[in-house]
Protein backbone atom coordinates (compact mmCIF):
# COMPACT_ATOMS: atom_id res chain seq x y z
CA UNK A 1 0.00 0.00 0.00
CA UNK A 2 1.01 3.24 -1.07
CA UNK A 3 0.58 7.31 -0.22
CA UNK A 4 1.06 9.68 -2.73
CA UNK A 5 1.54 13.00 -0.06
CA UNK A 6 1.85 16.31 -0.80
CA UNK A 7 3.52 18.57 2.02
CA UNK A 8 1.95 21.98 1.76
CA UNK A 9 -2.02 22.43 2.12
CA UNK A 10 -1.82 18.80 3.69
CA UNK A 11 1.20 18.29 6.16
CA UNK A 12 1.28 22.06 6.47
CA UNK A 13 -1.89 24.48 6.56
CA UNK A 14 -1.67 26.99 3.92
CA UNK A 15 -3.60 29.45 6.20
CA UNK A 16 -2.14 33.09 5.50
CA UNK A 17 -3.12 34.27 9.22
CA UNK A 18 -1.78 31.31 11.05
CA UNK A 19 2.23 31.03 11.56
CA UNK A 20 3.82 28.17 10.53
CA UNK A 21 6.98 26.82 13.42
CA UNK A 22 10.45 25.79 11.67
CA UNK A 23 12.11 23.16 13.35
CA UNK A 24 16.02 23.13 13.82
CA UNK A 25 15.86 21.16 10.34
CA UNK A 26 14.86 24.52 8.62
CA UNK A 27 12.51 22.82 7.27
CA UNK A 28 8.19 24.06 8.72
CA UNK A 29 6.57 21.91 11.48
CA UNK A 30 3.60 19.86 10.05
CA UNK A 31 0.22 20.35 11.68
CA UNK A 32 -0.41 18.14 15.27
CA UNK A 33 -3.40 16.84 13.35
CA UNK A 34 -1.63 16.09 10.18
CA UNK A 35 0.49 14.21 12.32
CA UNK A 36 -1.97 12.06 13.72
CA UNK A 37 -4.07 11.78 10.54
CA UNK A 38 -0.82 10.25 8.57
CA UNK A 39 -0.06 8.30 11.60
CA UNK A 40 -3.17 6.54 11.64
CA UNK A 41 -3.11 5.83 7.90
CA UNK A 42 0.16 4.17 8.38
CA UNK A 43 -0.61 2.39 10.59
CA UNK A 44 -3.54 0.89 9.86
CA UNK A 45 -2.91 0.20 6.43
CA UNK A 46 1.24 -0.31 6.61
CA UNK A 47 1.18 1.86 3.65
CA UNK A 48 4.69 3.36 2.57
CA UNK A 49 4.75 7.10 1.32
CA UNK A 50 5.60 8.19 -1.98
CA UNK A 51 6.37 12.37 -2.03
CA UNK A 52 4.75 14.81 -4.33
CA UNK A 53 5.48 17.72 -2.85
CA UNK A 54 7.50 20.21 -5.30
CA UNK A 55 9.65 20.19 -2.39
CA UNK A 56 10.46 16.13 -3.18
CA UNK A 57 14.15 16.78 -4.62
CA UNK A 58 15.22 19.82 -2.23
CA UNK A 59 16.61 16.79 0.54
CA UNK A 60 17.47 13.56 0.28
CA UNK A 61 15.29 10.29 1.12
CA UNK A 62 17.26 9.80 4.35
CA UNK A 63 17.24 13.55 5.22
CA UNK A 64 12.93 13.43 4.66
CA UNK A 65 12.56 9.98 6.84
CA UNK A 66 14.97 12.03 9.30
CA UNK A 67 12.67 15.21 9.08
CA UNK A 68 9.37 13.35 8.97
CA UNK A 69 10.34 11.59 11.95
CA UNK A 70 11.59 14.74 13.66
CA UNK A 71 7.76 15.81 13.53
CA UNK A 72 6.61 12.11 15.16
CA UNK A 73 6.07 9.78 11.82
CA UNK A 74 8.06 6.81 10.97
CA UNK A 75 7.80 5.53 7.37
CA UNK A 76 9.51 4.16 4.41
CA UNK A 77 9.54 7.20 2.05
CA UNK A 78 10.63 7.59 -1.90
CA UNK A 79 9.58 10.78 -4.17
CA UNK A 80 7.97 10.28 -7.48
CA UNK A 81 11.31 10.15 -10.04
CA UNK A 82 12.12 13.37 -11.62
CA UNK A 83 10.09 14.57 -15.08
CA UNK A 84 9.98 17.71 -16.56
CA UNK A 85 6.22 17.30 -16.48
CA UNK A 86 4.27 21.04 -15.44
CA UNK A 87 1.45 19.86 -13.54
CA UNK A 88 0.99 17.50 -10.13
CA UNK A 89 -1.69 15.71 -12.46
CA UNK A 90 1.27 14.78 -15.24
CA UNK A 91 3.64 13.84 -12.81
CA UNK A 92 1.08 11.53 -11.07
CA UNK A 93 0.13 9.96 -13.97
CA UNK A 94 3.44 9.81 -15.44
CA UNK A 95 3.42 7.37 -12.32
CA UNK A 96 0.74 5.55 -12.43
CA UNK A 97 1.10 4.50 -16.15
CA UNK A 98 4.98 3.84 -15.37
CA UNK A 99 4.01 1.53 -12.46
CA UNK A 100 1.08 -0.74 -13.70
CA UNK A 101 1.57 -3.60 -11.41
CA UNK A 102 1.04 -0.92 -8.59
CA UNK A 103 -2.56 -1.16 -7.63
CA UNK A 104 -3.30 -0.03 -4.26
CA UNK A 105 -2.12 3.47 -3.55
CA UNK A 106 -4.22 6.74 -2.46
CA UNK A 107 -3.12 10.16 -3.36
CA UNK A 108 -3.50 13.15 -0.51
CA UNK A 109 -3.06 16.57 -2.19
CA UNK A 110 -4.61 20.05 -1.96
CA UNK A 111 -4.08 20.56 -5.94
CA UNK A 112 -7.18 20.96 -7.55
CA UNK A 113 -5.32 19.85 -11.11
CA UNK A 114 -6.13 16.01 -9.72
CA UNK A 115 -9.56 16.69 -10.16
CA UNK A 116 -9.02 16.50 -13.74
CA UNK A 117 -7.52 12.67 -13.57
CA UNK A 118 -9.49 9.99 -15.37
CA UNK A 119 -12.00 8.59 -13.37
CA UNK A 120 -10.26 5.26 -12.87
CA UNK A 121 -7.46 7.34 -10.58
CA UNK A 122 -9.90 9.57 -9.22
CA UNK A 123 -11.74 7.38 -6.76
CA UNK A 124 -8.01 6.89 -5.09
CA UNK A 125 -8.01 10.66 -4.54
CA UNK A 126 -8.42 12.52 -1.22
CA UNK A 127 -7.98 16.74 -1.75
CA UNK A 128 -7.89 18.30 1.22
CA UNK A 129 -8.53 21.47 2.18
CA UNK A 130 -5.52 23.57 2.15
CA UNK A 131 -6.27 25.65 5.38
CA UNK A 132 -6.92 22.81 7.39
CA UNK A 133 -4.86 20.13 5.96
CA UNK A 134 -4.99 16.44 6.14
CA UNK A 135 -7.23 15.61 8.71
CA UNK A 136 -9.38 12.58 10.55
CA UNK A 137 -12.08 12.56 8.44
CA UNK A 138 -9.43 12.53 5.01
CA UNK A 139 -7.52 9.97 6.81
CA UNK A 140 -10.81 7.73 7.42
CA UNK A 141 -11.52 8.30 3.47
CA UNK A 142 -7.65 7.42 2.57
CA UNK A 143 -7.95 4.24 5.19
CA UNK A 144 -11.29 3.44 3.36
CA UNK A 145 -9.74 3.51 -0.11
CA UNK A 146 -6.83 1.76 0.41
CA UNK A 147 -8.47 -1.48 2.32
CA UNK A 148 -10.99 -1.27 -0.75
CA UNK A 149 -8.28 -2.38 -3.08
CA UNK A 150 -6.44 -4.86 -1.06
CA UNK A 151 -6.35 -8.39 -2.62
Amino acid sequence: MLVLLDIDGVMLHASPWKKVEMLEDGFSAFSKEAVKSLNKILEETKASIILTTSHKYLYSIKQWEEMFELRGITASITRLEETKLSSRKEEVLYWINNNPKIDNYVIIDDDKSLNGLPPEYKERLVITNSITGLTMEYADKAISILKSHQL
